[in-house]
């Protein structure tokens, strides 16, 4: 494969992935965001994305995700349910959305690959793993494995923040936007 010129960039709104949209933009001459509606709490961030990809001329599409607000009803899609204000012991925080990362990336790659792109760029960070599996870097480089064999087409999945922890980016944007660049 000669070195990709576009990216998908799996686009929240929120602050992660709006970083790797602008990480994505310096780095590729054509840059299209994509954005799930599974019915989450924050569904402000869905408005941002809009506005942010309009302000800034990106491509940008939402796909309906709907379905996995009721196979996997948690904190983060359903308001009678209260995030969890301390992580549990064992097993996952009630504000993990089970197979989410997996889901997007995969429909992500089918989007891409309709368009004979072949990076897929994501904000997941393993130092924010917090209890969520789908953020580890063994899951993310098993997914770009699987995605590839299953399509029969290289996917590349970067994750620009995976080393990078909440801790020091809080309050620090600058610097991380600078490191990023």
């Amino acid at each position: 494969m000669s070195k990709p010129t576009k990216a998908v960039v799996v686009f929240s709104g929120g602050q992660d992935s709006t970083t790797c949209l602008f990480w994505a933009k310096k780095k590729y001459e054509e840059v299209i965001a994509l954005s799930f509606d599974y019915g989450q709490k924050h569904s402000d961030e869905l408005i941002c994305a809009k506005e942010i990809c309009k302000k800034y001329g990106v491509e940008h599409y939402i796909l309906d995700m709907a379905l996995l607000n009721q196979l996997a009803p948690n904190s983060l899609t359903r308001a009678d349910i209260e995030v969890d204000k301390e992580a549990p012991e064992t097993g996952t925080p009630n504000s993990f959305v089970d197979g989410r990362n997996m889901l997007f990336l995969t429909f992500a790659a089918v989007f891409a690959k309709q368009r004979d792109i072949h990076v897929l760029v994501t904000g997941v960070s393993q130092s924010d793993f917090s209890g969520y599996p789908d953020c580890r870097h063994v899951f993310i480089t098993s997914l770009e494995t699987t995605l590839t064999l299953a399509m029969d087409y290289e996917f590349e999945v970067i994750t620009p923040l995976m080393w990078i922890d909440k801790k020091r980016k809080r309050g620090k944007w600058p610097m991380i936007w600078a490191y990023l660049m």
